[in-house]
């Protein structure tokens, strides 16, 4: 039988399964609704940036972490929780659409880790 679950919309893997409602990524431990699964594919080719949740984001707005991220490169740890304001939506390499200044520094990021505050 072929694997009818997208692929986590926060890790990227295929080891999703359907559970009720939800679809469930039992690597990374996110869950989403079965409705939004069809809304992230047709989005992803819409230029709208959303976050975690799927909520548009725009410039200027706050977010919130929603897991520990490495900086690669470096031993540092963005922190799950940390709120970062005035973000820049980008056209960045590898899906980072994110231009944000946080206490590390400037950097990239992806909107997949982040929820609008």
């Amino acid at each position: 039988m072929p694997h009818t679950a997208p692929a986590c919309p926060q890790c990227g893997l295929e080891n999703t399964y359907a559970d009720g409602d939800n679809f469930v990524c039992p690597d990374c431990a996110f869950e989403w609704p079965k409705s939004e699964a069809g809304t992230l594919d047709e989005d992803a080719g819409s230029g709208t940036v959303k976050d975690a949740n799927g909520n548009p984001l725009a410039d200027g707005d706050s977010v919130i972490l929603i897991k520990d991220l490495k900086v690669k490169g470096s031993s540092s740890v963005l922190k799950k929780g940390s709120k970062i304001k005035s973000i820049r939506l980008v056209d960045g390499a590898d899906g980072h659409n994110v231009d944000c200044k946080t206490e590390l520094g400037s950097m990239l990021l992806k909107s997949e880790f982040l929820k609008k505050a």
